[in-house]
């Protein structure tokens, strides 16, 4: 089986990466994005955003998260994806007290947004949610979709 360097109690490597993480929270650093078009690492849900030549195509990827949870909305070109993730840690004050050692899923109120195309229509928007996957399509309107002209 895989065993990670970051996972060995008192691991070089696991240090290391136990101290980035703390002057990430201290400077906050693990909000910014890698470049304008990017948004910070771990960033909740993870979208893919594609298109066909009738409609936009979102994916968000939010497994665990009761679909009445998710709030999606659509304002001024900008579909916005919003809820929240309810924590799975252990109470601090739990009996008997739980050690946690790594906390890689992100808990806590979450929110996306994706500009649309000119040609989208916002009202024709159609969301589902199975699997934990978030499937929003929002239709291009009629007239910016491509016609096939008869040559005569």
């Amino acid at each position: 089986m895989y065993e990670s360097l970051l996972n060995f109690p008192g691991s070089f490597f696991g240090d290391f990466e136990r101290l980035r993480r703390e002057l990430d929270d201290v400077f906050e650093a693990g909000g910014l994005p890698a470049s304008i078009r990017s948004v910070a690492p771990g960033a909740f849900p993870a979208v893919n955003i594609g298109n066909t030549p009738q409609s936009l195509e979102v994916y968000a990827f939010a497994p665990g998260i009761d679909a009445s949870k998710i709030d999606v909305t659509v304002d001024r070109g900008v579909l916005t994806i919003a809820g929240e993730r309810p924590s799975t840690l252990p109470d601090a004050n739990a009996k008997p007290r739980v050690s946690v050692f790594s906390r890689e899923r992100t808990s806590g109120s979450f929110l996306r947004a994706v500009s649309l195309p000119d040609d989208a229509d916002p009202a024709q928007v159609q969301a589902s949610y199975r699997d934990g996957v978030l499937h929003i399509s929002v239709a291009r309107r009629q007239a910016a979709q491509p016609t096939r002209i008869a040559i005569q």
